[in-house]
């Protein structure tokens, strides 16, 4: 259905950082957004795509949180999430300053079961569901990632 996606992303940043913040009081961290206002309605299923969208940013505060625990001075926790419009193409981006994926751990990260969470915490199959439901929407998942600096998860949805 025709789809608000600055709505759908700014509304599901608050939600998961909420959450977040009502289970652990001591997490913080920095948002940032920029919303491309030019995109309009694109028709996605919203459930769909605000699960992914959610997966992405409680894993970029899972990934600050671990960062902030190791380095409790000096280090500002951030998530951005961005919205584009580029041709017929709607980029979404996920993106935090944590510590980064390691390489050899990458190339997994969007198989089922996989996961870099200790025991009981993760199921691994965020990532990958949220591969399925880009994909059947037509639309690409991509991640960059810096060890120490950083990860950066891009969606691509048709428009």
């Amino acid at each position: 259905e025709p789809t608000d996606i600055n709505k759908l992303a700014d509304e599901y940043l608050r939600l998961a950082y909420h959450g977040l913040r009502a289970k652990d009081k001591t997490f913080n961290a920095t948002l940032k957004t920029d919303f491309d206002e030019t995109i309009g309605n694109i028709n996605i299923i919203p459930q769909d795509i605000g699960r992914v969208i959610l997966n992405l940013i409680n894993n970029a505060f899972y990934a600050v949180d671990e960062k902030k625990k190791q380095q409790p001075t000096g280090y500002e926790p951030t998530v951005f999430v961005i919205t584009k419009k580029a041709g017929d193409k709607v980029l979404i981006s996920v993106k935090d300053n944590g510590n980064g994926i390691p390489q050899k751990v990458l190339d997994k990260i969007f198989q089922p079961f996989f996961t870099t969470k200790p025991t009981g915490e993760g199921t691994g199959l965020g990532l990958s569901l949220a591969y399925d439901i880009v994909k059947a929407h037509g639309g690409e998942i991509r991640v960059e990632s810096k060890e120490g600096e950083g990860t950066n998860f891009k969606i691509e949805l048709p428009v």
